[in-house]
């Protein structure tokens, strides 16, 4: 959002804020979503990139289409193991779901911390 669009909203009694702070999600349960947010994208991308309608996907996944849906539209209802699996089901690779996931944007703090051990 534009820093001028949020001081006005926020000059008429709006609260702005992230969806995280709306949810009342910490780092590791926003990133999570972040995850799964990116996976809905990148297969609705591969899916019409390849020409699939949803029903195609889901006849391939022994599903219905509106569980396809679902699944492009980040239901909580929907896994990330049926993402994952409609995913390689169009081909995907390895490499192609490893990219889908670099897509998700993490909470800065939730990083990889580096210790030195101690003995």
């Amino acid at each position: 959002m534009k820093a001028s669009k949020k001081r006005r909203l926020e000059a008429t009694g709006w609260k702005v804020g992230t969806a995280q702070e709306f949810l009342g999600l910490n780092d590791e349960e926003a990133a999570f979503v972040e995850l799964k947010v990116a996976l809905a994208r990148a297969l609705r991308a591969r899916r019409a990139r390849l020409g699939f309608s949803q029903a195609k996907l889901a006849e391939r996944l022994g599903s219905s289409q509106s569980r396809v849906a679902k699944m492009e539209n980040v239901d909580a209802s929907v896994s990330v193991d049926l993402l994952v699996r409609a995913f390689y089901a169009l081909g995907a690779t390895a490499r192609d779901l490893a990219a889908a996931i670099a897509q998700a944007k993490a909470p800065r703090s939730v990083r990889p911390r580096v210790r030195r051990a101690t003995g």
